[in-house]
């Protein structure tokens, strides 16, 4: 048995409402229940017994909430009139038991039927229910939590002194009209904060801004890479335990804080803020040299706006770099940190979720993703913990054609991806007739999802093959191969839905003339919040964490977060944890170790150092000098952020122009030129070249194809906007082929057997990079 409490209470009105009586706009009462724990001392018909709460004690088991009505609208009063309300109108077994609820019901009645009678009402039960309101559903629009979106925003730098144009907010964002500034120089990509404001359901009300809402922004970033570990491979990985140990980078500097590049955090608040010294962070130092690690502005509608360092990087010492991550008394102007808002409204005080913010090196090939971006790879983590759902049903157009679509776009980056899955290849995949039987649950289409699908890598099966799809280096990578991840396998997530689709358990949604959303005021208000997240994230490698272009290995550790695309916080004020002299992989595994909480800098600390000398060294068809190779255009590393073959102005050019005969067109069309062959000849001198000319490298750029030709796309990425003198233009094969020597580890021997392996190289009319390429060579006794 239970025995019913009721404890009315009232509730603030909202803010600026009003309400004739000087009552608020509802009343609300808590619904309490005890527990009959003793018959004999918890008597049900003697009310002067007090049930004692230490013996039972109430629990809340609901809130009844009565919104305020008109009781003078057309109807109501004569409504009201015949309602009667008590605990009898209920089902039997909820109907008040005892003689003292027995005693009440006839009071009940009789004061009933003596209202009536004073009223002139019949005493009769009312009539059936007025029909249910076609009006739409009510809908709760006060506010009680905000959150900042994208959770983790991506900037990335660029040498332009002050153009700068928005990180991506939508998946099929539009390219911008130009990715250089009138002098040439590279322009810095902006990530854009956003505040939303939910209500006590999760759902998004608003979009708070400055003018439904007081905001103030808080930033705090920083760049402790050279304070940190090297990278030798990822320590979540079993060949991590055969790498070369991650020891401290200058290990010899004391103190270590001298390192450490903090300029402490920045606020804002207002529209419109920009240009001010109070907004920048340039007030850290490194070795007692100031570093510019970027500013803070708001735009119109008092949204933060962060703009990160200009890429530059320079050594204490004016010593050359010699290795592609972790180079001593350099640094780099790349951070990240915890992005904070302050949210009033009509005074107010609005809890709000923060977010983060990476600074990472520059995007050369806009628009393009990765296979498996940091977004495939976060939701899979995510799934893999519980903390979001498994997909239930799978959807061809978000689930697979992304997959499919990934592989044939880095034709515009990779020569070898561009004769197999590139216009006119024999997996192009895109092709229209394909894709329709593709798209398609018609059991005769089956075996071609089964060989598409048995074509991607699995790592059990595969091994170190380099057949499989996609042809993209591991986290393993190493000459020779020593382990199956020497090459990227997709995510357990993608796989197991490219599973379901091989076998028809999909949803056959794809539509060709379907249009994108480009614009994030486009989608509905409920929808923006995630696309921010997963845009961010979609234009961010997943693979390879060699050690990673925008982010690295600890990204795949649910620890890392406090929800699915949110980074947790550590305490402010609490000093960074120390782990001696090497960081060995049980300590970066260990509970509440580095793959925890995070604090400024703590996410690029793991990166290369500077990042120009890993971009420079991300590559594809790597080859050790032994013989015939695979091939010297696959596999290859992070093409669609670092192109490896474009297709060059002077081709698109032929290419485009209907005076030339068709077959020189197609030929025009399929050549690809070296991204890096404006680079000098030799591996250190184009990692160490990269450093200063990295913002006059091109960018792959959207072109219009022909329309007088067939056999040749709509649409073309050409290489654009190379900003070197006339007199750097080297010829079009230089460095085409980059040959790994092992024997040049030893500087007593480097120059002979770099030139033996030059002069062995095949075939003689291509260019050849050779040398001693630490990226490649993670396990030195298996060389």
């Amino acid at each position: 048995m239970i025995r019913r409490q009721r404890r009315p209470t009232r509730t603030r009105p909202s803010s600026g409402a009003t309400c004739g009586t000087g009552w608020p706009p509802e009343g609300a009462f808590d619904l309490f229940v005890q527990v009959r724990a003793d018959p004999e001392r918890m008597p049900l018909d003697r009310a002067t017994v007090r049930w004692e709460e230490a013996e039972s004690a109430p629990v809340r088991v609901a809130r009844l909430t009565l919104h305020q009505q008109d009781t003078e609208a057309r109807g109501q009063p004569a409504y009201g009139e015949n309602l009667a309300f008590n605990p009898w109108h209920s089902l039997p077994v909820h109907r008040p038991a005892g003689s003292i609820a027995e005693a009440r019901r006839e009071v009940y009645r009789a004061s009933a039927a003596r209202r009536r009678d004073a009223n002139g009402v019949p005493a009769t039960e009312p009539g059936p229910a007025r029909p249910a309101s076609t009006e739409p559903p009510g809908r709760d629009t006060r506010i009680v939590r905000a959150a900042i979106h994208p959770a983790i925003g991506v900037a990335r730098v660029g040498d332009s002194a002050e153009g700068f144009f928005l990180a991506p907010e939508v998946d099929d964002a539009p390219p911008e009209a130009a990715y250089k500034d009138a002098t040439g120089a590279l322009k810095r990509q902006a990530v854009r904060f956003r505040v939303y404001g939910f209500n006590a359901a999760g759902q998004p009300v608003a979009e708070l801004t400055a003018d439904n809402a007081d905001l103030r922004w808080t930033v705090h970033v920083a760049n402790k890479k050279v304070a940190w570990y090297q990278f030798q491979l990822a320590l979540d990985i079993p060949e991590a335990g055969e790498a070369p140990p991650s020891r401290l980078r200058n290990a010899l500097v004391r103190p270590r804080s001298k390192l450490v590049i903090d300029p402490g955090s920045r606020s804002v608040r207002g529209r419109d803020r920009a240009g001010l010294p109070e907004l920048r962070f340039d007030t850290g130092t490194f070795l007692g040299t100031p570093v510019h690690l970027g500013e803070l502005r708001t735009d119109r509608a008092g949204r933060l706006l962060f703009l990160g360092g200009r890429g530059g990087a320079a050594s204490a010492d004016s010593l050359p770099a010699t290795d592609f991550a972790n180079n001593d008394g350099w640094h780099d102007d790349v951070a990240d940190g915890p992005v904070r808002a302050e949210v009033r409204i009509d005074g107010r005080s609005i809890p709000v979720e923060p977010a983060w913010v990476v600074v990472a090196p520059p995007d050369y090939a806009p628009g393009l993703t990765s296979v498996r971006t940091l977004y495939d790879m976060l939701r899979d983590t995510y799934v893999t913990a519980g903390l979001l759902p498994r997909p239930q049903a799978v959807s061809f157009t978000r689930d697979v054609l992304p997959v499919l679509r990934r592989l044939c776009d880095l034709q515009w980056v990779n020569h070898g991806l561009a004769v197999q899955f590139g216009h006119g290849g024999r997996d192009h995949l895109l092709a229209p007739e394909r894709l329709a039987r593709l798209a398609s649950r018609n059991p005769a289409h089956k075996e071609l999802r089964r060989q598409v699908w048995a074509s991607l890598r699995h790592l059990d099966r595969d091994g170190m093959s380099t057949v499989p799809w996609p042809s993209v280096y591991g986290d393993a990578m190493n000459l020779p191969p020593v382990s199956p991840r020497q090459h990227l396998a997709l995510s357990p997530l993608q796989y197991d839905l490219l599973t379901r689709w091989m076998n028809g358990s999909f949803t056959e949604d794809f539509r060709p003339a379907a249009v994108p959303v480009t614009r994030l005021d486009d989608l509905p208000l409920a929808e923006r919040p995630a696309t921010l997240d997963r845009a961010a994230l979609s234009f961010c490698l997943a693979d390879a964490f060699h050690p990673g272009c925008e982010l690295t290995w600890p990204m795949r550790h649910a620890t890392l977060y406090s929800a699915p695309f949110r980074i947790k916080h550590r305490d402010t004020g609490l000093p960074d944890q120390q782990y001696g002299s090497v960081l060995t992989p049980q300590a970066a595994l260990a509970v509440d170790g580095p793959l925890y909480a995070q604090g400024p800098g703590h996410l690029t600390r793991w990166m290369a150092v500077p990042w120009h000398t890993d971009t420079a060294s991300c590559r594809s068809g790597y080859d050790q000098g032994f013989g015939p190779r695979y091939d010297p255009y696959l596999p290859t590393f992070w093409p669609a952020r670092v192109p490896n073959h474009v297709l060059a102005e002077e081709d698109y050019a032929i290419a485009m122009d209907p005076a030339r005969p068709l077959e020189e067109r197609r030929l025009a069309f399929e050549r690809r030129s070296v991204w890096l062959r404006w680079l000098p000849t030799g591996y250190e001198a184009q990692i160490n070249d990269m450093v200063r000319d990295f913002g006059k490298l091109g960018i792959v750029e959207r072109r219009p194809g022909p329309l007088d030709t067939p056999g040749l796309p709509e649409m073309m990425l050409v290489e654009s906007e190379v900003t070197f003198a006339p007199d750097e233009a080297p010829p079009r094969e230089r460095s085409l082929i980059t040959v790994h020597v092992p024997e040049a580890v030893d500087p007593a021997v480097r120059a002979d057997a770099v030139a033996a392996a030059a002069a062995l190289a095949e075939p003689p009319d291509e260019g050849v990079s050779t040398g001693f390429i630490t990226k490649i060579s993670r396990f030195p006794g298996r060389a």
